[in-house]
């Protein structure tokens, strides 16, 4: 349950949040929203594997 929760969360983020991966965004000039933002999809992601 916990699990399948988790991948539709990495999947909604997927869509809805911005990658800042593909932008080639500097963690050290990163504001802290998207420092935030970041921080969240890594949760997701690791709570989906």
């Amino acid at each position: 349950m916990k699990k399948s929760f988790f991948k539709f969360l990495a999947k909604l983020n997927k869509v809805l949040l911005p990658s800042y991966t593909k932008k080639r965004l500097d963690l050290a000039k990163a504001s802290k929203i998207q420092l935030a933002i970041i921080g969240w999809r890594y949760y997701v992601t690791t709570n989906a594997l």
